[in-house]
Formats: structure tokens, sequence, C-alpha cells
């Protein structure tokens, strides 16, 4: 299951192990095709392996900011708290578990 976070719990959340961020908005279509994708992949991988996070760029704007996110849907693919991967767009599950897989 994909876990809501905001920009309060953010490094709390994705500083420690691996963690794929979705940045995403409620209006945004090419997100709500990313959405079901990434649940599918949270069901995959056991949260000790991977977390999957949703970031709404609408109500949390400083921490995409931070990252320089100027589309949407991005995610972000963190290791121990450090960005390893940035992946701008739709993916598809395939695309999503070989960027994953490198770091497992």
């Amino acid at each position: 299951m994909t876990q809501v976070i905001t920009d309060k719990d953010f490094s709390a959340e994705t500083d420690n192990g691996l963690v794929l961020i979705d940045f995403w908005a409620t209006w945004c279509g090419p997100c709500r095709m990313q959405s079901p994708i990434l649940e599918q992949l949270s069901e995959e991988y056991d949260e000790s392996e991977l977390k999957i996070a949703k970031m709404d760029v609408d109500e949390n704007p400083a921490t995409p900011a931070s990252f320089g996110i100027m589309s949407i849907p991005t995610l972000l693919l963190k290791k121990d708290g450090e960005v390893v991967e940035k992946a701008v767009g739709v993916h598809s599950k395939e695309q999503l578990r070989a960027m994953i897989e490198k770091y497992l």
C-alpha cells in the first residue's frame, strides 16, 4: 500500500531504506494513470524492501520545489536519504521494477 506523506514528514519517511516517492496532483491525468501501477508495485514488494510514498504537490509545495520538480508525475527513488533515480512522466510497471531492482 502506498503511503501519503507531507512536507513535514518527508525526511522522516524517506531517509531510511529504499523509497519511491510519487509527486502528483488530483487534477493531473497522467498522475491518475501512474497511481494504479504504483499500487500494484506496493503489493509486490515487502515494505522492508521498498516503501512507496505519494506527495500531493498542491498541498505540499516546499518539498517538490526543493528538488526542482517542474512536471508531474515525477518519481524520485531514494536510498538511505540520497536520490538515486528520477523519472518524469508515466512509466510502466516493468520500467519502474527495473529501476527499483538496481538498488535492492
